[in-house]
């Protein structure tokens, strides 16, 4: 740094110098603002705006990042609504199908279902297969595939990978319901000696436990003529155990009876002691501890069978229990029209009654005569009680057991362990219970995530600094696997539009409709699409509130680095005169002598 020299007489003139060399700056700073219209090209030409300048930039840039993905999220989400409505649209359209087809006897509109479910049951898939950009919207956090099959390998399986579609598993759990032969008794031993007709349930507990009809009750309307005895059952006992130790994280899928008589799953994770919680049971010191954890985690359930991945190989022997069993005989006093009334249960938690009635010669439907001894007329009655069985099978039992194996097939997974169930059987070919590891037989429809315990938060749009709207879909969601259940049902299974085909097609329509329209406080389709309606309103909400902030801040930065062209105009034009005028002045006194000045 230099010292300039001073010299006396020269304050003034240096004094002058620094305010034309200021009025100078100053100049170009506002010719430079009229052209660029901001009020400086750095921030440190702000002053002391910089930081209120720097601050509104870093709000603003969030702002816009916030509004850039409510932007995608939007899109997302609408589609997403779209393709959950269609799939509302096409369960509601075949559900009122089958209420106009159930108004009539003979109609032609039954006939015409199973096409009409074939092409709706693809119309669901090419819903759930909904993509934007790319990414597929309904699998959750799997976004790279399409997260479902096609309607043929759902319903035909692939046979050169030698998966089964859902038209074999329901055929395969149709004849484990209905059982070989001929009638159909649904699983009951019917048999009669003298004057007596006895019906029991399977000495076999896995036979008892899973398939067939269940017997419940048998009332006599003269006990006299028609005396019965009734024994009831007691449930089989499942001892678990495992092949090898369960290792963190391996599923266990127990199937357990409900109190109504159907079933249902309860899915448990294997989890290192003192790790569990809802859902899981302890890794014990082996695998018979495991086995034990596993037992204590079911209690207060009935647990009718098990299945896993092998290893760890969880399987379950059912033992012990008795068979319900009633036996009516015939008495001196019977007369026409007395009746047994005989109440069989479904696997679903229905139940069917069968009442006959003792008539002269029993050739209508459901009575059966009254013969020349009491042991004739028993033979009558175990005739007729064997074609009410067989009926009922063939129609209840058979749509039964349809949209069971429907479900099971829907609930499917690719985790290890949870392929859809599928029949066990012996040599001879007769379902003794379910295979411990399905794995490997059943296509899987789904190929997305099922991991995340809430599908919806398998996607989130973050729309404020503190908030996200979650916007995920799971094609494999409760609501539309029930959907996708009625139309496979309905897809597989022809109906004749002559009238005695009139009670198998209302046996089925019944569950459909169920199916396709769950009760009041089950998961639906349309509760999914007000989720996805309710996420889309909130997004949009934040997204008006960002910009409206937005705009305001906006204004901020406008006011810090922005300028009136006018003003600065009106300036620049006010400091050019004052320096034209200083600049003169400047020269007169530089040409100023003494002699002049005398």
């Amino acid at each position: 740094m230099t010292i300039a020299p001073f010299a006396a007489g020269t304050a003034a003139a240096d004094l002058n110098t620094q305010r034309l060399v200021a009025m100078k700056t100053t100049l170009g700073t506002l010719s430079n603002q009229i052209g660029s219209g901001r009020t400086a090209e750095t921030y440190g030409g702000l002053g002391s705006g910089r930081t209120q300048s720097l601050s509104a930039h870093a709000q603003i840039s969030a702002l816009d990042s916030y509004i850039a993905a409510a932007g995608t999220g939007a899109t997302r989400v609408g589609l997403a609504s779209a393709s959950v409505q269609q799939i509302a649209t096409l369960g509601s359209t075949a559900w009122s199908s089958l209420v106009s087809a159930r108004s009539g006897t003979g109609t032609v509109a039954r006939s015409m279902l199973q096409q009409d479910a074939a092409g709706s049951l693809g119309g669901a898939l090419d819903a759930l297969n909904q993509s934007t950009g790319g990414q597929y919207i309904l699998g959750g956090r799997v976004t790279d595939r399409a997260p479902v099959e096609s309607a043929a390998r759902i319903l035909d399986g692939d046979p050169a990978e030698g998966l089964d579609g859902v038209r074999t598993v329901m055929a395969e759990r149709q004849a484990a319901d209905l059982g070989a032969g001929s009638p159909k008794t649904g699983r009951l031993d019917l048999s009669g000696a003298g004057p007596s007709v006895s019906l029991s349930e399977s000495q076999s507990p896995g036979v008892r436990t899973n398939f067939g009809f269940t017997l419940k009750s048998a009332v006599s309307s003269n006990p006299a003529g028609l005396a019965v005895a009734v024994q009831p059952g007691a449930p089989a006992t499942a001892t678990l155990s495992f092949a090898s130790q369960p290792k963190d994280g391996d599923i266990v899928r127990v199937s357990v009876q409900n109190p109504d008589g159907s079933q249902s799953f309860v899915d448990l994770t294997a989890r290192a002691a003192g790790q569990g919680g809802d859902g899981t049971f302890a890794i014990g010191a082996d695998a018979a501890a495991s086995a034990r954890n596993l037992t204590a985690s079911l209690a207060g359930k009935t647990v009718t069978g098990v299945q896993s991945a092998n290893p760890p190989g969880a399987t379950a022997v059912l033992s012990g229990g008795t068979p319900a069993s009633a036996t009516v005989t015939v008495g001196a006093g019977l007369q026409a029209g007395d009746s047994v009334q005989i109440t069989v249960g479904l696997r679903d938690g229905t139940s069917k009654v069968l009442s006959l009635k003792a008539a002269a010669d029993g050739t209508t439907a459901g009575t059966f005569a009254i013969g020349a001894s009491p042991a004739d007329t028993a033979a009558n009655l175990r005739a007729a009680l064997a074609t009410a069985l067989d009926t009922t099978a063939r129609t209840d039992l058979a749509a039964s057991s349809a949209t069971r194996a429907a479900s099971d097939f829907f609930a499917g997974s690719s985790s290890p362990g949870l392929s859809p169930r599928r029949v066990a059987t012996d040599a001879a070919g007769n379902a003794t219970g379910y295979v411990a590891d399905p794995s490997g037989r059943t296509l899987i429809w789904y190929k997305g995530d099922d991991t995340s315990a809430d599908p919806r938060q398998t996607a989130t749009v973050p729309v404020s600094a503190d908030r996200s709207v979650a916007i995920g879909v799971q094609a494999n969601e409760a609501a539309f696997r029930g959907t996708l259940s009625g139309l496979a049902v309905l897809a597989t299974t022809p109906f004749e539009t002559t009238d005695t085909d009139g009670i198998r097609f209302e046996a089925y329509a019944t569950r459909v409709q169920t199916l396709l329209k769950p009760a009041d406080g089950q998961p639906s389709v349309q509760g999914i699409a007000s989720e996805l309606s309710l996420a889309s309103a909130q997004i949009t909400t934040q997204k008006s509130q960002n910009t409206a902030t937005k705009a305001v801040l906006q204004k901020t930065v406008d006011g810090v680095e922005s300028v009136s062209t006018e003003e600065a105009a009106a300036k620049l034009l006010t400091l050019q005169t004052q320096l034209q005028a200083s600049y003169q002045a400047t020269s007169m006194l530089s040409k100023l002598s003494l002699t002049s000045y005398l």
